[in-house]
């Protein structure tokens, strides 16, 4: 008995060096990160540019790759099946860590138990536009065009949970309104079609749909935010209209359940100094978005907090997983 006390006090002594020596020589080797959607988004836009910032701090290669479909659980997926050593990310989503599990029948992952979180990225503001065939110039004028054409109107979105799609069924629960939703693979395909004509409207991050609103392509009508955008401040908010109304499309960076704590910190740290570099801050507000400095413990509560509010109004507007 004492010998395998002995044993055990000494196997335990050598797993703790090495998981010391795994924390203390990190990064020794390139850093994956995965982009759950197509190129042209803003989750896939920010994971370059982090991938860069950390490349650059570490003196490693840091790649991004895009996995995807299934709104972004192709990509979760694989990270959540990776091993938890700090060198495969994703670079998670609304939809891909807070309501996929309300939309998705079969979930092949746990957003919550499968992952760590590790820095949380930025929100972004969205934009409710509209191909310039609708002959709609606000959003009061929208919804009593809607009604006019009940299941006649319909809107894209960046695939099934993403905050276009959210964004959408809030519009038809809170203004009582009859639309169908068109899934993409990515924002920038659906923005394509909506400039098209094959849909009528889109909910999009600013980034994705702002340069086809001012080249006149689309007819901007409010912002999704509580507030109307200090980058543009005539744009009003949907919640002028119909109050209550707040949608933002938030994106951060995870690492699969068991990666050490100290790896996730320091990637944390790093992620901060990336997020507050001047030429970074100019591009968030050029794009209607914002970054707030959290720990991984704050992220993770605040990704906690929007599954649940999320939750509660995806049954309310009785949208069964798909």
């Amino acid at each position: 008995m004492q010998k395998l006390l002995v044993a055990l006090i000494l196997g335990s002594s050598v797993f703790t060096q090495a998981a010391i020596a795994q924390v203390a020589s990190y990064p020794n080797h390139q850093i994956k990160i995965i982009s759950p959607f197509a190129t042209g988004g803003i989750a896939d836009g920010f994971s370059r540019i982090i991938a860069q910032g950390l490349s650059e701090a570490y003196g490693q290669p840091v790649i991004v790759e895009n996995k995807t479909g299934g709104g972004g659980s192709i990509g979760a997926d694989f990270v959540a099946k990776s091993p938890a050593d700090g060198y495969t990310l994703i670079m998670g989503s609304i939809g891909t860590h807070a309501v996929n599990p309300y939309l998705v029948k079969s979930m092949p992952y746990d957003p919550f138990k499968d992952f760590v979180p590790v820095a949380f990225v930025l929100d972004a503001e969205g934009l409710l536009a509209v191909n310039p065939s609708v002959p709609v110039k606000n959003v009061s004028e929208l919804i009593s065009y809607i009604k006019a054409n009940p299941g006649k109107v319909s809107y894209g979105s960046g695939g099934i949970g993403t905050a276009s799609h959210l964004a959408g069924e809030l519009f038809i629960l809170t203004a009582k309104v009859d639309m169908t939703h068109i899934p993409y693979k990515g924002n920038a395909l659906a923005i394509t079609d909506l400039i098209g004509g094959q849909t009528q409207l889109m909910f999009a991050t600013m980034p994705t749909i702002l340069p086809y609103v001012k080249s006149d392509k689309l007819r901007g009508l409010a912002v999704t935010g509580a507030t109307r955008d200090p980058s543009m401040p005539d744009l009003p908010s949907i919640s002028e209209t119909l109050p209550g109304f707040d949608v933002k499309n938030w994106i951060g960076l995870f690492a699969p359940a068991g990666t050490p704590p100290a790896i996730v910190k320091k990637l944390n740290a790093e992620v901060g100094k990336i997020m507050q570099q001047p030429a970074v801050q100019k591009k968030l507000e050029s794009e209607g978005a914002k970054y707030y400095a959290m720990s991984p413990e704050a992220f993770g509560s605040f990704q906690k907090k929007e599954s649940a509010r999320w939750g509660k109004i995806i049954k309310s507007a009785g949208i069964k997983p798909e």
